[in-house]
């Protein structure tokens, strides 16, 4: 039992300490009425989902993932920024013309409503992915030192990242917060995503060489 007991707290630290920066990209999300709270639960838990499976196949095979492959992961959050950006331009010309609502209907109608639904989950689960590509770098080690426990460390990264979806959702529906965070979260979003992306490829310099990545050598 105190082993279980310890080892439920471990995964809650990890989780936490991994995974602080989500709470930001969760708040956005859900201040963009774009999304439905539904589609990023969904997608969050199907990112997490992907992380754990990830860290959990290169632990149990002893594998080790190249250092600069996981940067190209900043792709997903980059184009998903600079989507938002143009969506967010076209938005304002509309709004300047005929107004919010045009829009917005058009946005919603260039799709079936099931497709568009899977394909925000899909979105906010590659953001989610991207973002916790370094988390990878802490789960394999864990992982590998005590497999039979890994069950148990999926389970609690499971309950937490539902619980942390509930912390974002709730940050936007504060009665002193809120307000604010839908006024501005809806538009910082995209700038979020497009600077997160570039970070995480900047990860990716790696594999042009140590040249490209860090100078000729003195």
């Amino acid at each position: 039992m105190e082993q279980i007991l310890a080892t439920l707290g471990v995964s809650v630290v990890v989780f936490v300490s991994t995974n602080v920066d989500d709470i930001l990209l969760l708040s956005g999300f859900f201040s963009d009425p774009g999304f439905t709270p539904r589609q990023i639960v969904a997608g969050q838990l199907l990112g997490m989902a992907a992380l754990v499976l990830v860290s959990v196949a290169c632990a149990l095979l002893a594998l080790r993932v190249p250092e600069g492959w996981i940067g190209l992961l900043g792709l997903a959050p980059l184009g998903l920024g600079l989507r938002g950006l143009w969506a967010l331009r076209r938005r304002a010309g509309a709004a300047d013309a005929e107004g919010e609502d045009g829009e917005e209907g058009e946005s919603e109608g260039g799709a079936p409503r099931g497709a568009a639904s899977r394909w925000k989950a899909l979105a906010v689960a590659s953001v989610t992915v991207a973002n916790g590509g370094d988390n990878l770098g802490v789960y394999i080690p864990m992982f590998s030192s005590a497999p039979r426990l890994i069950p148990i460390h999926a389970a609690v990264f499971g309950v937490m990242t539902i619980a942390w979806c509930a912390l974002g959702h709730a940050l936007v529906n504060h009665p002193v917060l809120g307000s604010r965070i839908r006024r501005y979260g809806r538009t910082a979003l995209p700038f979020v995503l497009i600077g997160l992306g570039l970070w995480i490829l900047s990860d990716a310099l790696a594999l042009l060489g140590p040249t490209a990545a860090g100078g000729p050598p003195a």
